[in-house]
């Protein structure tokens, strides 16, 4: 929505289905019609598709039918990603692997079915979602903080690679943020409780305890935009000074 406000159509993609490894409700169909008619309120064009990001085969036909209606691709956010909350000895090979394939994969493919695309167009901006879990050693989030982690990797190797296209990839690392997904890891402050001494591994430098999306959102759009023409490889924290702590 902060991208249409500012004149951007939109190819908007979204499994619109829960997993069975994670503990609260993703986004639905009825959730990506919202989008596009608030999309459609701000008189920009939307191609929005039910897709998987761990299938790249899926992701690649809806990239490629929303840039032949649209005429071209510009910016790419790879967003999509799931959480879970348990400690080390309770993360089953299921929960590993959807969070690792959604969290990690799904980015890769995101930026590799979309690249083409950039490079056509002379050039663009890839903004990857990362987290503070992409810096720091959260605790009781081994899967998520590994998928993060290895999100700054890969963007900062395909911002070596497609530099000589005039294509930046950047990451933003945001601290808790008022989402359904927040919502829904509420077994993490009894996890904290059982050692104490972690507590402030996950507290922000600024007096606030989450963030509005927006305020990531924003972020996304600086990267986006000609104002970061200069900027790749670059992690950009959104984190109320979490990780200087």
């Amino acid at each position: 929505m902060r991208l249409a406000e500012e004149g951007a159509d939109i190819i908007a993609v979204d499994i619109c289905r829960d997993y069975g490894t994670v503990s609260y409700s993703l986004a639905t169909e009825a959730d990506l019609d919202d989008t596009v008619k608030a999309v459609e309120a701000l008189d920009r064009r939307i191609v929005a598709a039910t897709a998987d990001v761990r299938d790249a085969a899926a992701l690649k036909s809806v990239v490629d039918d929303g840039v032949a209606e649209l005429g071209r691709l510009d910016i790419v956010c790879a967003n999509a990603g799931i959480c879970t909350v348990q400690t080390w000895d309770e993360v089953t090979p299921a929960i590993w692997q959807d969070t690792l394939d959604t969290n990690l994969t799904g980015v890769w493919n995101t930026m590799v079915v979309s690249a083409p695309h950039l490079i056509a167009a002379g050039g663009g901006s890839i903004i990857c979602t990362s987290s503070t879990a992409g810096i720091k050693g959260l605790p009781y989030l081994a899967p998520y903080v590994a998928a993060k982690h290895g999100v700054v990797g890969i963007a900062r190797t395909m911002a070596n690679e497609l530099a000589s296209h005039n294509i930046r990839v950047n990451t933003v690392h945001p601290t808790g943020v008022s989402t359904p997904m927040a919502d829904g890891l509420g077994g993490l402050e009894a996890l904290i409780g059982r050692d104490p001494n972690l507590g402030p591994i996950y507290m922000n430098t600024l007096p606030i305890e989450s963030l509005d999306a927006r305020e990531i959102s924003n972020a996304v759009l600086f990267l986006a935009s000609d104002e970061s023409r200069y900027v790749t490889g670059l992690e950009f924290t959104v984190d109320a000074g979490n990780t200087i702590r």
